[in-house]
């Protein structure tokens, strides 16, 4: 984040720590299955009371409606629900706002990263920047950014 852009009350961003990150994704996760329902119930009007019965078209599904929700909620403000809760921001390696190509490439790799018993989440632990696989290929990274109490005396 630029320090001319910098909003008051904002102290300058720092790299998150592996709990308050891991906080975050789990609050996402909750979202997401509350998400899934949600899609899931929209389907059943149109299939007989019966969600999609294809055992690869439904997975699709799920993970479409997935990657739509994080994705915009990434490229519009850089913060998912979970990450404005713990004061978490995404942004380019660049500093510029994240692209809905970096959005695919982040998600494909955290899923990628899960799919190896979260190695790629691990991975920030021994990686000497502190970044996930999914920063590293998406060319973004997330900060931590503490609120700072104004003084407002008159």
């Amino acid at each position: 984040m630029n320090t001319k852009t910098k909003k008051p009350g904002l102290s300058s961003p720092e790299r998150p720590g592996f709990f308050r990150y891991t906080a975050a994704i789990f609050y996402d996760v909750m979202l997401i299955i509350a998400l899934f329902f949600l899609a899931t119930a929209l389907l059943l009007p149109f299939n007989d009371g019966e969600a999609i019965q294809s055992p690869i078209l439904f997975p699709l599904y799920l993970l479409s409606i997935s990657f739509i929700f994080l994705a915009w909620f990434w490229t519009h403000g850089g913060q998912t629900l979970g990450m404005q809760a713990w004061n978490l921001h995404l942004i380019s390696n660049t500093d510029a706002k994240i692209t809905w190509f970096q959005a695919f490439t982040r998600f494909i790799t955290a899923l990628i990263s899960w799919l190896t018993f979260g190695l790629g989440i691990f991975w920030c632990l021994w990686q000497k920047e502190g970044r996930t696989w999914q920063d590293i290929n998406s060319k973004s990274h997330i900060v931590f950014i503490k609120k700072i109490k104004l003084n407002k005396t008159k």
